[in-house]
């Protein structure tokens, strides 16, 4: 990016004092560990590499020594480095050029399409971060969780409740309310060092004899129920056995599942009453050959939905 040079020269004796609130928002700060390429006319010693800005902030030049970077636009370190070589050139020419952006990460992590830390080259919203990370996945839940230093301050968005903990902070936000606008005010602006994360969403499974068979996200469901599975599997196909479908629900991590008999016909029908599905259930819908599946067989299809298709 090449920064113009378009503001009146500074005399030699100028006091220059530039700080971080002077930068326009719109504006990349510069920060410990970002790389600027610096030109200088007439002034041989400048290196022709990239000048890394050190921990504390600060370059080193030839001629003018030690200068802070830290917290200055490009255009204000250009500027800053025309005052300070104007002792040594007769109206120096100065460029300043951001060769590697290193100074603000954001972490994103989750259900994402591509999670990672990423740098933001200038100020980012929420939304442009997820943008950044390819956007949600399929199995991505209703909420973005973002966490912040304290040293970074507090999320100053009203209607936003932060949970704060020992070092750091964190906001949940709904993905609906910032992606269709209508809690436009949730789009924050991330800060350097934030970790947004989006949880997975909870899934339930429909297997065996229906017309669309995988895993469906609760994420716009505050519950599922056999009924809703059903007609998100659009129905029966025409060798299912509904009367003999099963309900297959991990109760403990590492204990056996548990079985459950479901009469699907009799739910349809309105002579049972429906019932609730938890996350990570697998409803199995076994083909009218079979009458009945068996535990081993509902666990044998459980083996595949770890590559079934996740449906929002």
């Amino acid at each position: 990016m090449l920064w113009l040079c378009s503001v009146p020269a500074l005399s030699a004796h100028a006091q220059v004092t530039l700080r971080q609130r002077d930068v326009p928002a719109h504006e990349y700060t510069l920060g410990p560990g970002d790389q600027v390429r610096i030109g200088v006319a007439d002034v041989d010693d400048i290196p022709d590499r990239p000048v890394r800005i050190d921990p504390a902030g600060d370059i080193d030049l030839p001629l003018i020594g030690s200068v802070h970077a830290s917290g200055l636009a490009p255009e204000q370190l250009r500027q800053v480095l025309r005052s300070r070589f104007s002792k040594y050139v007769t109206d120096p020419s100065v460029t300043v050029n951001v060769a590697e952006y290193e100074s603000r990460p954001v972490s994103v992590l989750g259900a994402v399409i591509r999670a990672g830390v990423y740098q933001m080259n200038s100020p980012k919203t929420l939304v442009d971060v997820l943008s950044m990370a390819g956007g949600t996945a399929p199995d991505a839940g209703a909420m973005v969780v973002v966490t912040r230093q304290a040293s970074r301050g507090d999320f100053a968005v009203s209607g936003l409740r932060a949970e704060k903990s020992a070092g750091s902070s964190s906001v949940r936000i709904s993905l609906d309310g910032i992606t269709s606008s209508t809690r436009p005010s949730d789009n924050i602006l991330i800060e350097p060092d934030d970790v947004v994360t989006v949880p997975k969403a909870a899934i339930v499974y429909v297997l065996g004899n229906v017309r669309k068979a995988g895993g469906f996200s609760m994420a716009s469901y505050p519950s599922m129920t056999v009924l809703q599975a059903i007609s998100l599997a659009e129905g029966f196909s025409s060798n299912a056995s509904a009367a003999n479908a099963r309900i297959l629900r991990r109760v403990e991590e590492n204990a056996p599942a548990k079985e459950i008999k479901v009469d699907a016909t009799r739910i349809l029908s309105g002579k049972d009453p429906d019932q609730p599905l938890l996350a990570n259930d697998v409803l199995y819908i076994p083909n009218s050959a079979m009458k009945a599946a068996s535990k081993r067989v509902i666990e044998a299809a459980i083996g595949v939905t770890t590559a079934a298709v996740i449906y929002r």
